[in-house]
This record gives structure tokens, C-alpha cells and sequence, in this order.
């Protein structure tokens, strides 16, 4: 191996994308993600929200974690991993997955492709391989890292399926939520999914990296006749939060990460419950939900609406004005859509019910002057924001 004189001076990874987005780039609002240079912001979060929920945004997804799985004994493996029973995942279809340590506490959540029989992709927020292979002892399973083989978008909004059909994409016509098919985007080969983190209609699209420049100007030679913009992580923030999607390592600790007791969350408390089945065999931490399912609720993770406009993020909740202090917000965002304060939160539950009264403390700053202030918080089930054009087939041309 040769090492270059100056490597160390890029101290984050670039991806096959990051010298288009630097041109577009306006602000210089660069983050890691997995060791990768991304954006926070491209041009105004405005503009790029609003690409989301009515026309068109690409956002770089290289970084994402990508773990090839095989041999004889794949489905056995990933059965065995996953709170979720895969028994009915076929070739050609994704699904959501999660998984946790033998005390029942969440380590990441992903999406798992299925291409073949005995051939997956499992994609998650943070490096999982050392648990993987720790889990996959006595199996006949093969875990290959593919992060950096494979250069991806996310290509989310209203006109997603009109962009990409102009660009060149054939096949998209007749892919239902959770497909996935190798098709072709004006002669380049691509992988594509109908998936995405924004709760809006949407695909994913992979290449090899050879692959990326080509894709990706193929798309936005269609910027003017559409409205395309690239976007960052913080508009993903509040789309995401809209959607009621949460993020291990910002929403709650994994139990891979946490340091002190109590400060990791199961899975039940993280509030994806409905992903466990109980019924299918042996899984890694099936006991210890097990017994947790048995007792009272103790904490979950609860969409709320925040009354008034005020920044929330990582307020503190109270039962009651200026009662006991029972959870924290995770994750805020105001909704332009909807014209409401949304919020993830952290929540105790009281002899395994939720709070009737819950109130929220915001400390935010005004001319460099701290406020405080207390407002109700209401407690709602189902997503924010689900437009039905998310899930028709075929989407239509907007």
C-alpha cells in the first residue's frame, strides 16, 4: 500500500457525489457521516425542504453503512438477528429491520434486501460489523463490507418518479413501496429502490462509483424544467422527524454505545414494538422483551405536537405545569407543511400509562436574551405527515 505524502490532510472521505455538491454548495456547511464529507445545508434549507414535499430532492447516501450477506445459512443468520420474522422477504423486496444485544437493547436500526435466495443487503446508521460477525459464529454466513463499493442517492418528493422516468429511468412504473430492481437510467446500470427517509414518495438508487458522476448529471440536466435540489442533513431532520422516523444515536443511545446504566433503550421503549415478533423462533434478546412485555410500560418514544414556535429540540417534558420531570425531546422541527412545532420525546410512562398532562420547559434565545417558557405538549399516534402519493402505483407524472 502507498500512502501519500499529505493523506493526512483529508481527514473525512470524499464520495463519488462530493465535487458536485461542492460546486452547488452556497453556505459550506460540511459534517461527517460514517468518516464521509456531507452537507448540512447545499443552498437554504427552505428551498431544499420544500424540494421534498413538492418537487424534487437528491441527497448523497453514500455513506450509509452496506453489508453484503450470503452462504448457505443467510436467512438462518438474519432470522436469528433481527427482532423481525424475514420468513415472508422475497427477491426483489425490502424491508425495515432492527436489532438488539441479549438484554433486549437496540443497536441500530436499517433496511434488509433481499437479491437472491441467500443474498442480502443490510444497510444501518453506524458500523455494525463487529457485531455481525460476533453473531454470526456457527453459521455458515458470509459478511462482506460494501460502503465505499457502491456510490448511492436518495432521489425523494412529489415529481421523484416524473424526474427519474425523464431522466431516462425505465422500469419504475410497476415498482410498489418496498421493491427493488436492476434497471437501467439512460445506459447506466443502476440498483433501485422504492424506499427513502423522508416519508414522501421516493427511491434510492445505487451504482458503482464509476457510475456516479454520469447518474447524477443525468438528473439535474433536468433541473428548470423540474424542481431539483440537492440537500443536506438538516433538511433531513425535519422531514424525517414529519415522517416519525427515529435515529439511534441521536433519539436515544444504542446499547452498543452507552457507558452508564440506564441510559440505552430496548426496543419496545424505543417505540418499534410492532417490529418484534414474538412468535417465530429464537432471536437475539427474545428473553429479555420477553419479560419487559410482561410489566408495565416504563418509558417509550412518543410523537408529540409542541404548542406554539418556539425551538424544542431537547426540552425537558414535566408531568403537569412545572410538575416531575418525566422525559426529554429528542428530536424537533417545525413543520412548514403542517404549520406545527413537532417533536420525538422520551417519555416515563406512570404505572405503564402516559402522561395526561404533558407540558414541555423551552429555553430559547431572543436578541442574545434566554427566555423561558412553558407550553403544552399533545401526544399523537400516527405519523404527522403521509401524503397517499407516497404509496400509489404507479406514482403518476406531476
Amino acid at each position: 500500500m502507498t500512502i501519500e505524502p499529505d493523506h493526512f490532510r483529508q481527514t473525512l472521505a470524499r464520495s463519488p457525489f462530493t465535487e458536485r455538491i461542492e460546486a452547488m454548495s452556497h453556505v459550506e456547511e460540511w459534517t461527517s457521516w460514517n468518516g464521509y464529507k456531507v452537507p448540512r445545508v447545499v443552498d437554504q434549507i427552505s428551498a431544499e425542504y420544500f424540494a421534498v414535499r413538492s418537487g424534487c430532492s437528491v441527497m448523497d447516501m453514500t455513506p450509509m453503512e452496506k453489508y453484503r450477506i450470503s452462504g448457505a445459512e443467510s436467512f438462518e443468520f438474519l432470522n436469528r438477528l433481527l427482532v423481525r420474522n424475514i420468513d415472508k422477504l422475497r427477491p426483489g423486496r425490502v424491508t425495515y429491520v432492527a436489532w438488539c444485544n441479549d438484554e433486549g437493547k437496540i443497536l441500530d436500526d436499517g433496511t434488509l434486501y433481499q437479491f437472491d435466495e441467500n443474498d442480502y443487503r443490510l444497510c444501518s446508521q453506524h458500523h455494525q460489523l463487529d457485531w455481525l460477525q460476533l453473531s454470526a459464529a456457527g453459521f455458515d454466513v458470509r459478511i462482506e463490507v460494501e460502503t465505499d463499493e457502491f456510490a448511492a442517492i436518495a432521489v425523494q418528493g412529489p415529481t421523484s418518479y416524473a424526474v427519474l422516468t425523464a431522466a431516462g429511468l425505465t422500469g419504475l412504473a410497476d415498482m410498489k413501496p418496498f421493491d427493488v430492481e436492476a434497471l437501467d437510467l439512460s445506459g447506466i446500470p443502476v440498483t433501485v429502490s422504492r424506499t427513502g427517509y423522508t416519508g414522501d414518495l421516493g427511491y434510492e438508487l445505487w451504482f458503482d462509483p464509476n457510475y456516479a458522476l454520469a447518474a447524477w448529471d443525468t438528473i439535474f440536466a433536468l433541473q428548470g424544467t423540474y424542481d431539483i435540489h440537492a440537500i443536506g442533513l438538516s433538511t433531513l431532520e425535519v422531514v424525517r422527524v414529519e415522517a416519525g422516523y427515529i435515529m439511534p444515536g441521536f433519539d436515544f443511545n444504542s446499547g452498543e454505545t452507552t457507558l452508564r446504566a440506564g441510559y440505552d433503550r430496548s426496543i419496545l421503549e424505543a417505540g418499534l414494538g410492532w417490529l418484534v415478533d414474538f412468535d417465530k423462533g429464537h432471536f437475539t434478546g427474545k428473553k429479555a422483551l420477553l419479560r419487559e412485555r410482561e410489566g408495565p410500560i416504563r418509558r417509550r418514544m412518543l410523537k408529540i405536537v409542541i404548542d406554539g414556535n418556539k425551538p424544542a429540540a431537547h426540552a425537558l417534558l414535566h408531568n403537569g405545569k412545572k410538575g416531575k420531570k418525566i422525559g426529554e425531546i429528542k428530536a424537533a422541527a417545525w413543520s412548514p407543511i403542517q404549520k406545527k412545532n413537532l417533536g420525538l420525546a422520551d417519555v416515563e410512562y406512570t404505572n405503564g400509562k402516559p402522561p395526561s398532562d404533558l407540558w414541555a420547559r423551552l429555553d430559547y434565545q431572543i436578541e442574545l436574551a434566554w427566555k423561558s417558557k412553558w407550553v403544552r405538549c399533545e401526544i399523537v399516534d400516527a405519523p404527522f405527515y403521509q401524503p397517499a402519493h407516497r404509496s400509489i402505483t404507479p406514482p403518476g407524472i406531476n
